[in-house]
C-alpha cells in the first residue's frame, strides 16, 4: 500500500504559478513510477505529467507542456508539479498517482494509488 497527500492547491490569478507536491508513504516510494492528473467539473479526469523512477524521463500533455514541470525528490518520499503561466482552462481537482512500474504512463488505469486530490483555481 502507498498512501498519497497532495498539497499547495489555491486561488491564482491567470499568469501566476502553483507548486503542488504529493507526500507518499508506506512503500518503498522508488518502486513507483508517479503521475499528476487533474479532473474539471463535468469532465473526464485526465492525464497532466508523470516521471520515472529515477526522475530522469519525464512525459506531459500537450496542454501544459513548455509551463508545467514534474519532479520528484526521492530522499523526500515527494512529486511535485511547478505550473508557471497558469490559464483558467488549468481549473481543476489535480491528483497525484503512483504505479508499480519503471515508467509514468498516461492512463488513468494504469496507476494502482491516488491521493485525495488538491483545488487549482485560476481566475481570469
Amino acid at each position: 500500500q502507498v498512501q498519497l497527500v497532495e498539497s499547495g492547491g489555491g486561488l491564482v490569478q491567470a499568469g501566476g504559478s502553483l507548486r503542488l507536491s504529493c507526500a507518499a508513504s508506506g512503500r518503498t516510494f522508488t518502486s513507483y513510477a508517479m503521475g499528476w492528473f487533474r479532473q474539471a467539473p463535468g469532465k473526464e479526469r485526465e492525464f497532466v505529467a508523470a516521471i520515472n523512477l529515477s526522475g530522469a524521463s519525464t512525459n506531459y500533455a500537450d496542454s501544459v507542456k513548455g509551463r508545467f514541470t514534474i519532479s520528484r525528490d526521492n530522499a523526500k518520499n515527494t512529486v511535485y508539479l511547478q505550473m508557471n503561466t497558469l490559464k483558467p482552462e488549468d481549473t481543476a481537482v489535480y491528483y497525484c498517482a503512483a504505479r508499480g512500474g519503471t515508467k509514468g504512463r498516461i492512463g488513468v488505469h494504469e496507476y494502482d494509488y491516488w491521493g485525495q486530490g488538491t483545488q487549482v483555481t485560476v481566475s481570469s
